[in-house]
């Protein structure tokens, strides 16, 4: 296996999801007919194309594995003009989509899966509700108003301090833009 595909990005995604739910990595490693072995083999692939010099940045970089994507758009952040391009959702995760946002210099500022457009956010009434996989940040920031949003250790981590309904102050975990675990405070 020589080229880097949708298949291969989606174990990439799945590699720093292992740390917070290695059961359902495991499920969807299944599902894909991937080992822990190609797994590991196709993220320092990736990791070797992050570093390389030679290989595009930016949104080229997601085309050359990802092809075209399905749409691309203007999006103001304050009084800069960033470009967010998305592809179409993968198996593993239907309803969700991957999505970049580039600076005006095309750096990627921000890289992970959002729910695609029409796709219904799931019924998240209480803490119970946030159970992994089944959300995104966007759909916490919709549901729970006031969250307050923290870089994670690595860039493909993200941390969200909200108020349960109960009052309760949690804090969720995404990787990728999907939830991970949440826990009491």
């Amino acid at each position: 296996m020589k080229g880097f595909a949708r298949r291969e990005f989606q174990l990439v995604l799945l590699r720093r999801m292992a740390d917070y739910q290695p059961g359902l990595v495991e499920d969807a490693l299944r599902s894909l007919g991937a080992s822990r072995t190609e797994t590991r083999e196709v993220n320092a692939r990736w990791q070797r194309i992050l570093r390389s010099r030679t290989f595009p940045r930016g949104r080229r970089r997601y085309e050359a594995v990802l092809g075209p994507p399905a749409g691309v758009r203007e999006h103001p952040v304050g009084d800069v003009a960033c470009e967010v391009a998305w592809w179409p959702p993968f198996p593993l995760w239907p309803g969700l989509r991957f999505e970049t946002m580039m600076g005006p210099d095309g750096t990627v500022m921000q890289e992970w899966l959002v729910r695609d457009d029409g796709v219904p956010v799931p019924r998240l009434e209480t803490a119970d509700d946030l159970v992994p996989w089944s959300c995104v940040v966007g759909d916490v920031d919709a549901r729970f108003g006031a969250v307050a949003h923290q870089d994670g250790e690595v860039p493909s981590r993200w941390h969200a301090t909200l108020a349960g309904p109960d009052g309760t102050a949690l804090v969720a975990h995404f990787v990728w833009g999907l939830l991970q675990t949440v826990e009491s405070v």
